[in-house]
């Protein structure tokens, strides 16, 4: 899970809602004995909070203990988590990763300049590196205040080759559908 630990996702319950998504998929991949790891991205990098493991309890407790603030730096979140993949790959042939991003995509911070090319950029490394991602837009676009999407959450899906959803169309049920469909898409790609 590449979680935004950004100020953006302490604003309207995003970040509770975004923790909600992420205990759902945690027991999913608990009863596929899936390995889970947790990095979070805000001020202006990105953090390792669980290296790979198969340990829930600790992704939970770690994730509990998040905090936000700062701005977004979602392309280091982004090559952090693709790091761990390939190393963990490189250990073990046999691994078939997934990219879990969870974030409203307000990227605000880069790491060498134009912040929306660089993110499409590093989704398509991840793409062609064979890591399946999956984008969890947490930005409310539900209101009438909100008319357009300021974030790179779809577009970011989209370069990767990978699922969005909108959180608000994530209940506890449609979850379990969402990590079944994309474990198959993983296992038999198109």
């Amino acid at each position: 899970f590449v979680v935004d630990a950004s100020g953006s996702m302490g604003a309207s319950m995003r970040m509770e809602s975004a923790k909600g998504a992420i205990f759902s998929m945690l027991l999913d991949s608990y009863r596929h004995r899936d390995r889970v790891g947790l990095v979070a991205f805000r001020g202006d990098g990105a953090a390792v909070l669980l290296p790979l493991c198969s340990s829930i309890d600790l992704a939970e407790k770690q994730l509990k203990e998040l905090p936000t603030g700062g701005k977004t730096p979602l392309a280091a979140g982004l090559v952090q988590g693709m790091e761990i993949l390939l190393q963990e790959r490189r250990k073990n042939g046999e691994v078939i990763p997934m990219m879990v991003v969870v974030s409203d995509g307000r990227a605000n911070v880069s790491l060498s300049g134009d912040v929306r090319r660089e993110v499409l950029d590093i989704a398509e490394e991840i793409r062609s590196q064979g890591i399946r991602m999956v984008v969890i837009d947490t930005e409310e676009t539900g209101n009438s205040f909100v008319q357009f999407q300021l974030g790179y959450c779809r577009p970011l899906a989209e370069h990767a080759g990978g699922g969005y959803y909108p959180i608000a169309d994530l209940s506890a049920g449609v979850l379990h559908d969402v990590a079944a469909a994309e474990r198959d898409a993983m296992v038999h790609p198109a």
